[in-house]
């Protein structure tokens, strides 16, 4: 029994030790809010002759204890605890977007190391982290904060999550693919969503170069 309980209090502590190291780098994830916040276009590049659609947003990266490994649980329980503890709204929408953009890298990670029902899940979680961004994002403007720096970030990071998963389709097994494009729709509905609030405070969006719209 007494072990067990060291065993449940250790974890306790290595988590809030990671808490606590990943608190101190936030004012870092803030700056990449604010720069990305001016390059709305979409960068189009030549490659074997096609042309290439390069998102003009950075992914974090996401370490090394990736879901397959034993500790992941102890990221996730931090992640749940740092949102917990978070009381500003728009601090959770940050957060939110942060890790769904670790989860994408993750995920694009274990497709690659083929284990695309891990990958999978991986991906639909990051995709859900997105959605739940998008939500916190409306409530706040909904009640009269000013949005649009963060809606500038959200706009590009779902397209840079939809760059991703056009990545993700030329590489992951053909019974996968349609439960992928399947997820793609949590990128897409942030990327409509966020678009349509920066057009109706007279702001210029990115452009979705991957359907037309």
């Amino acid at each position: 029994m007494l072990r067990k309980v060291a065993v449940v209090l250790s974890t306790f502590i290595f988590a809030f030790a990671i808490l606590s190291v990943s608190v101190l780098r936030c004012s870092v994830f803030n700056r990449k809010v604010d720069a990305f916040s001016a390059t709305p276009t979409p960068i189009v590049q030549e490659k074997d002759g096609q042309n290439e659609v390069k998102i003009n947003y950075v992914l974090p990266y996401t370490g090394k204890i990736l879901p397959d490994s034993p500790f992941w649980f102890v990221k996730a329980l931090r992640d749940r605890i740092w949102l917990t503890v978070t009381t500003n709204t728009m601090r959770k929408a940050e957060l939110s977007l942060l890790f769904a953009d670790k989860r994408l890298t993750a995920a694009e990670e274990l497709f690659k190391k083929d284990k695309p029902l891990l990958a999978l899940s991986t991906l639909t979680k990051a995709e859900k982290y997105l959605e739940t961004a998008s939500r916190l994002e409306a409530k706040e403007r909904k009640s009269g904060v000013d949005t649009k720096s963060f809606l500038m970030t959200l706009a590009n990071a779902s397209l840079k999550h939809l760059e991703e998963i056009e990545k993700i389709l030329t590489f992951a097994p053909d019974d996968i693919k349609p439960e992928v494009i399947k997820v793609a729709s949590y990128a897409n509905n942030a990327y409509k969503e966020s678009r349509d609030a920066l057009q109706s405070q007279g702001a210029v969006a990115p452009k979705n170069p991957f359907d037309g719209n």
